[in-house]
């Protein structure tokens, strides 16, 4: 760091919130229970030594990726530019003074670097206590974002006040003279859908397949049940999505589409997932005791898996991709137990085998991305970009089994005495065979989403092969003319 004169102009920066869109804390935290949950537990124990002591034992706990935080870019320019006219830029944080050294050393535009230590907080009247005591009184610029810097802003020559509320911008211009404003970023109902991973839900429809391949959706007592297993998955669902979101920060800011997570571009704070996650598992389980116990015992496999899978798993080779075959797997079978329906054996292999050909397109898909940023790995999985092909060949061979499957259960008696024309359930293995020769296809291309149930949605032509599945389903049914 460069030596500046005592009589250049100090502009002090507050770091969580201000320079940073998220909380360097909340950060560490989520790293810390990903990589030693155990710790998580500690958490208390520590606070009670103080905020200091809490944050010194995290940052020595934790090696976090400054290089991945989302910086408020606006803000850093602007700092560029000031500095460049001689004023000197000081880094005054109440983070820990391993993580705000860490943060000045990558941005390298800092003089100064004042942080708390694991005695002293450095935040309010500590932060303007050592700040007047380095430049005196009004003899610094303050930057910061919160209702926590009113008393640092009170002792400033001039307030900046950078991603705060309305009420606090208006309570800095009563205790400083404001001379710059940097207006937050907003909230949009769509960062909140995509938190909550709306679309995902649609996955949870498998749960109404056991009914389905019964012929009882005319049965409305189990219609109803299922709708309430629905909602208690959806639910589910989201808390594991938000959970993982929060696990991935890294990797998903390290990603060309998944860094526009709400929680990875901080769009989101992280404490919203921390308090959310665990308020959507109780509910989900207390609606899921209210479907029948044996739903209830489907639910919890389904969300230790999704745990395990977001912890561990996924960065297992082929483990992942099973895994996620596996919990789409298991939403038939909470289906199924929800209205106390036997399944059958050709169901579930069918079901396998073509989730696992799905899971195998994701992973190639993100392969595929990774292959075009240059890189030779894809972060926090277990594959390298040398891969794809063989994932590739993989998946197509499992999705052809599927249709394998599906072709030998058409050709055995049970289907004359389900349908009253089952000449025309037929068509279905040629669609399948289409669709998952489609899919392929456009992964092979790079025109797949990494998500696929996002690609079906919006896909057209795998829309029109389900509307002609529904349709040759409806005339094995129902048949001509009656």
């Amino acid at each position: 760091m460069e030596t500046r004169t005592s009589t250049d102009t100090v502009i002090a920066i507050d770091l969580d919130g201000t320079l940073t869109l998220t909380d360097t804390l909340h950060e560490s935290a989520v790293v810390l229970f990903r990589d030693t949950p155990v710790n998580i537990l500690f958490l208390p124990f520590w606070l009670l030594g103080g905020k200091a002591a809490l944050k010194a034992k995290v940052a020595d706990l934790v090696s976090l990726d400054v290089s991945t935080l989302p910086y408020n870019t606006a803000l850093i320019d602007w700092l560029k530019e000031e500095r460049a006219t001689g004023k000197s830029i000081v880094l005054c944080t109440a983070s820990n003074e391993h993580v705000a050294q860490a943060i000045a050393d990558h941005l390298s535009i800092f003089d100064e670097v004042m942080a708390s230590d694991c005695k002293t907080n450095n935040a309010g009247t500590n932060k303007r206590a050592a700040l007047e005591a380095k430049y005196g009184a009004k003899g610094y610029d303050y930057a910061g974002n919160s209702e926590a810097d009113l008393d640092v802003w009170a002792g400033a020559r001039q307030a900046i006040v950078v991603n705060a509320s309305d009420p606090v911008t208006k309570q800095a211009a009563q205790v400083a003279t404001v001379s710059k404003v940097f207006q937050p970023q907003t909230v949009t109902l769509s960062n909140w859908l995509k938190m909550l991973r709306v679309h995902q839900w649609l996955k949870n429809l498998l749960l109404f397949v056991p009914l389905l391949a019964a012929h009882q959706m005319g049965n409305l007592q189990s219609l109803g049940t299922l709708i309430l297993a629905f909602v208690s998955f959806s639910l589910c669902a989201s808390a594991v999505y938000m959970a993982n979101d929060l696990l991935d920060l890294e990797s998903d800011r390290k990603h060309p589409r998944k860094r526009l997570r709400p929680f990875a571009c901080a769009a989101l704070p992280i404490k919203v997932g921390i308090m959310l996650a665990p308020s959507f598992a109780i509910a989900s389980l207390l609606l899921g005791l209210v479907v029948s116990t044996a739903f209830t015992g489907w639910l919890l496999v389904y969300f230790l898996l999704t745990c395990a899978y977001s912890l561990c798993l996924k960065r297992l080779v082929l483990i992942d991709c099973l895994t996620l075959a596996g919990l789409y797997t298991v939403r038939i079978v909470a289906g199924a137990a929800a209205v106390a329906i036997a399944l059958s054996f050709w169901l579930l292999a069918f079901s396998v085998f073509i989730f696992l050909s799905l899971a195998f397109v994701k992973r190639y898909a993100e392969l595929q991305v990774q292959a075009e940023a240059g890189n030779s790995h894809a972060y926090g999985r277990g594959y390298a970009v040398t891969d794809a092909p063989l994932v590739q060949t993989l998946g197509i061979t499992a999705g052809y089994a599927a249709v394998l499957v599906l072709a030998l259960y058409l050709h055995g008696e049970t289907v004359g005495t389900l349908y009253a024309q089952p000449v025309f359930i037929w068509f279905a293995v040629p669609l399948m065979l289409f669709w998952v020769s489609w899919v392929w296809l456009k992964a092979h291309r790079g025109q797949m989403h990494d998500d696929p149930i996002v690609f079906v949605i919006k896909d057209k032509s795998s829309l029109a092969v389900a509307a002609l599945m529904a349709v040759s389903f409806l005339l094995a049914t129902k048949g001509i003319g009656n």
